[in-house]
């Protein structure tokens, strides 16, 4: 299994791009503005978008993939996400005020677009990978994955702040290979981490503690301009575990 990075910032600038991860070449992990960085080839071979939350630098990019691919897709690309997420898809995005509803076009029956609801516990399998949807706690109803081919695995918080959910399930599995975590704010604007509902270090390392699998872990969702605070601050709470920051156009094979 493949796992390209096509997006991890927590903000814009030159060369960063909000969240997006493509799993081998047919499924999106979030569809921030990393997204725009492939070809339309790369685009027309996706077949399933799944969302974590709401939130515009997760969803951005799936109305203009989906209108910049209309006349190469045969099947509907599917959204997979929470009733909340997808709600919110509809009523705030394909609405034909914001963007056109793509579920009904060409025709009612035939949507290029089609939304499809998972709960927690969930299990999506698509080609011998499973997919699995945990709850998470953040400002929104939200989502972590667990996403598993044969013995391997990786599992992505999204963005998340202290939960218990997270990490029961993680510990409900033999292994974890690969740990992509949050860890938006320094400890600095540990309170504003705390309103936003995300990680900062000191939250992170208190709820690190509680998983018995030790992956390489990466933080995503950093704030620009503090990669460097953030990292060192996690490194300083959490030493018994490798850690690095997540980097756009990294390439891991699980």
């Amino acid at each position: 299994m493949k796992l390209r990075v096509l997006g991890c910032s927590g903000g814009i600038g030159a060369g960063l791009r909000t969240t997006s991860l493509l799993i081998d070449d047919d499924i999106l992990i979030d569809a921030g503005s990393g997204v725009g960085d492939l070809s339309h080839e790369e685009m027309s071979r996706i077949r399933h978008i799944f969302l974590t939350h709401s939130h515009l630098d997760h969803i951005a990019y799936i109305p203009l993939l989906v209108d910049s691919i209309f006349e190469r897709i045969q099947n509907p690309v599917i959204v997979h996400a929470l009733p909340e997420t997808i709600e919110a898809l509809k009523k705030h995005i394909f609405n034909w005020t914001i963007w056109p509803d793509f579920s009904v076009l060409p025709a009612p029956e035939k949507g290029v677009l089609r939304f499809t609801e998972m709960n927690a516990g969930d299990v999506t399998r698509i080609k011998g990978r499973q997919i699995e949807l945990i709850p998470v706690a953040h400002i929104v109803p939200a989502a972590a994955y667990r996403v598993q081919f044969g013995a391997r695995s990786f599992a992505f918080s999204g963005d998340t702040s202290t939960n218990d959910s997270f990490w029961d399930v993680l510990n409900t599995h033999d292994s974890l290979d690969l740990l992509i975590v949050e860890t938006a704010f320094t400890n600095r604007e540990k309170k504003l981490a705390e309103l936003a509902k995300h990680y900062c270090p000191s939250s992170l390392a208190a709820d690190l503690a509680k998983l018995k699998h030790k992956p390489k872990v990466y933080l995503t969702h950093l704030k620009p301009g503090e990669e460097m605070a953030i990292l060192s601050e996690v490194k300083v709470a959490i030493q018994y575990l490798q850690i690095k920051t997540l980097t756009g156009g990294e390439v891991f094979q699980i």
